[in-house]
């Protein structure tokens, strides 16, 4: 079993996966779209990864406003969630991804990026956040 991580974005889609025994999240690659609203090749490059990967779960993070509320990117992506759902059959978990951008830029800067390529990577790494919280927060409950 795997579970697929996703930072989902006005033009792109970070990707991350997880190993078999949902241990650790690795980046898998960036979904990148010419139009906001274009999003068919998008759910079939994702569907064809939950099939190659044999995903059994989506985590899709959610990006809620500073003070807990949704805002129109929220919005948004809670619209994918359904689409995403529909399209692979997939149980599809919401995380809040609040400051996993600012999380994945810092972790790039102490890794030596220099700043003109940082924006090639930050979704994907940002997409690993998201899974590897989700996945610590997994192991804990089933630990209690």
């Amino acid at each position: 079993m795997r579970i697929m991580g996703l930072d989902f974005g006005s033009k792109t889609v970070g990707v991350a996966i997880s190993d078999p025994l949902l241990v650790t999240a690795q980046g898998l690659e960036i979904i990148r779209r010419k139009e906001e609203n274009k999003l068919r090749q998008t759910l079939a490059r994702i569907e064809a990864l939950v099939e190659e990967y044999q995903v059994e779960e989506i985590v899709l993070g959610l990006p809620k406003n500073m003070n807990d509320t949704l805002g129109p990117r929220a919005e948004m992506t809670l619209e994918f969630k359904e689409k995403l759902q529909r399209r692979t059959g997939l149980l599809v978990h919401t995380w809040d991804e609040r400051l996993t951008t600012v999380a994945a830029d810092k972790a790039m800067m102490e890794a030596g990026i220099r700043r003109e390529n940082r924006k090639e990577y930050v979704d994907k790494i940002a997409a690993v956040f998201i899974l590897q919280g989700f996945l610590d927060l997994r192991k804990r409950k089933q630990g209690e």
